[in-house]
């Protein structure tokens, strides 16, 4: 054979070859195992994809022990999205396994075309691996996402490379939170309605409960203590709950010690206090959630507060006005400290990030398909959808906020309603706060006061109102296995063990010294590193947050 003739038969070869991987590697995601789909045929990259258009199936993975997807398609809305968008969702399930799971995925490079999970480590870990979309090409083409989170958010979401991986779950720009002080109506009534502002006025309020009620706890403060969160929160303006777990409190530019912070140690005089005096529940740090339930259930309580105030009070105010209309409760607005100006009193804290993130990866073979139906999930339509199920069922029509306005199945099928709501939260991966608690609203406040739902209107009257924005500190927090992430830990039992210790301290004396030692050991354990690791975190959190 001449070599012209060899020459030939080479390249006729490799031609062959090349046609063959090209065939074998469908869209260029790396995932050879995967038939190509109808998803990304037909799509120009100039132009938005449309739902309802082109088929769009994807896989999913809900990277939780808890989660279990529900079959997609066997209920009103999936099936209505299924028919009406054309869109279809494999679920894969973590089988109560999910870090054996999302490892084993991770080390075989089978990933599934979506990931559903917390921010932070393992988002880190597959965008340094590469496995990640960057999400910043569709965020013009579809404008839901950036119309409702807005930069400030985005911003904050953006990895080290400035790029955004992330689509978040019930972010929010509005104020959000469940907690607050619920007064017992029947026993406020009958002790004569007394005023109830500061601290001095829960002082002899609650005397009076445990004197002319001693069979009633006088403060419940729920599940840990929360409620005594609450005390620090209003011994001083612009101070909140999350700086107790944050364990750090800002001053100026920096971070400084929880424990030696005078506003601090004196919430925690006046916890010991009440404790003593035996006018806060006497149980607070080792009761558990039924226990908090059935006190509040049944009325025994006189003021309760803790940061699920208004999900445990709905059903406590429904029962209990149940059995006498005089009954149930109300939520007020926070106590303070004498001087302390109210209106800068925050017992609830929100982050305008939200819950948690999906993430899609490059597995996917139509990734702004998957972005386009994460987007409509998270706008108006898609919410109502999501949430109150296809238009006809629960609602019809919408009001000029966009809000679905409530049919009688609604507010007469409540058991058979709850049920399917329950299955579309599984679904629910792209909330908006302000959207769904803002429909919410707008439908509660047009039905007569005694229908209105006691959660929604505690929130929009009082806990929505004095919910402090924490975005600028979130995630500042090192990893649990960095040097200053067992700093962390060590800090954080040291804090659990003082606040124990000081409620059950013999006065005040007592509980000053135990704060001191707890500053002590902290600042051994390496406390000063912590707090200027989480400052310059912090700060840098404020330069994304004003897009520096």
């Amino acid at each position: 054979m001449s070599a012209t003739k060899k020459s030939m038969m080479l390249l006729v070869c490799l031609l062959s070859l090349s046609m063959m991987l090209a065939a074998c590697g469908g869209s260029g995601s790396g995932d050879a195992t995967k038939p190509e789909t109808k998803d990304t045929v037909g799509t120009d990259p100039s132009k938005p994809f449309v739902l309802g258009e082109t088929p769009l199936t994807f896989s999913f993975y809900g990277n939780y022990d808890w989660y279990t997807m529900n079959p997609w398609g066997q209920d009103p809305a999936t099936r209505w999205i299924q028919d009406n968008k054309k869109v279809t969702v494999q679920a894969i399930q973590s089988g109560g396994a999910a870090l054996q799971k999302f490892n084993t995925m991770i080390a075989s490079g089978q990933l599934p075309d979506v990931i559903w999970g917390d921010r932070g480590t393992d988002v880190e870990k597959l965008r340094k691996a590469g496995k990640l979309v960057a999400l910043d090409p569709y965020l013009e083409k579809y404008p839901n996402l950036k119309k409702w989170a807005g930069e400030k958010t985005l911003n904050m979401l953006r990895s080290e490379d400035g790029k955004l991986y992330q689509f978040p779950n019930w972010y929010t720009k509005k104020p959000m939170g469940n907690g607050g002080y619920a007064v017992n109506n029947k026993i406020y009534k009958e002790l004569g309605s007394p005023k109830l502002e500061t601290f001095d006025d829960l002082y002899a309020y609650l005397k009076l409960v445990k004197e002319k009620y001693p069979d009633i706890v006088p403060f419940e403060v729920g599940l840990l203590g929360q409620g005594i969160d609450f005390l620090y929160a209003g011994m001083a303006e612009n101070r909140n709950v999350g700086q107790v777990s944050l364990r750090a409190v800002p001053d100026g530019t920096k971070l400084k010690s929880l424990f030696s912070d005078p506003v601090y140690r004196e919430s925690m005089v006046f916890a010991n206090k009440l404790f003593r005096e035996k006018l806060i529940t006497q149980d607070a740090i080792t009761q558990t959630r039924d226990q908090v339930k059935e006190k509040v259930n049944n009325g025994r309580v006189a003021i309760y507060g803790d940061f699920d105030t208004t999900v445990l009070g709905t059903e406590a105010n429904s029962m209990l006005r149940a059995k006498d209309s005089e009954g149930g409760y109300t939520m007020i607005w926070p106590l303070h400290k004498a001087g302390v100006d109210p209106k800068k009193v925050w017992v609830n804290e929100f982050d305008s990030l939200g819950w948690n993130v999906s993430v899609i990866t490059t597995s996917a073979k139509n990734p702004e398909g998957i972005f386009a139906y994460l987007d409509w999930l998270t706008g108006e339509e898609g919410e109502r959808i999501i949430f109150w199920g296809p238009e006809g069922m629960y609602w019809q029509g919408i009001n000029d906020k966009g809000a679905p306005i409530y049919t009688d199945t609604y507010k007469n099928e409540v058991e058979e309603r709850s049920k399917l709501m329950a299955i579309w939260d599984t679904f629910q991966w792209a909330g908006n706060t302000a959207f769904i608690d803002g429909s919410k609203a707008e439908n509660e406040m047009e039905l007569p006061e005694d229908k209105r739902d006691w959660a929604t209107v505690s929130q929009t009257n009082v806990a929505w109102k004095t919910s402090f924005d924490a975005t600028e500190f979130g995630n500042i927090q090192p990893l649990p296995d960095s040097d200053e992430g067992m700093i962390l830990q060590r800090v954080s039992d040291i804090a659990d063990k003082v606040r124990a210790k000081a409620l059950f301290a013999k006065d005040e004396q007592e509980v000053i010294a135990l704060l001191d030692k707890a500053e002590q050991d902290a600042q051994k354990a390496g406390y000063d590193k912590l707090l200027q690791f989480e400052t310059a975190k912090w700060q840098e959190n404020l330069k994304k947050i004003h897009g520096n």
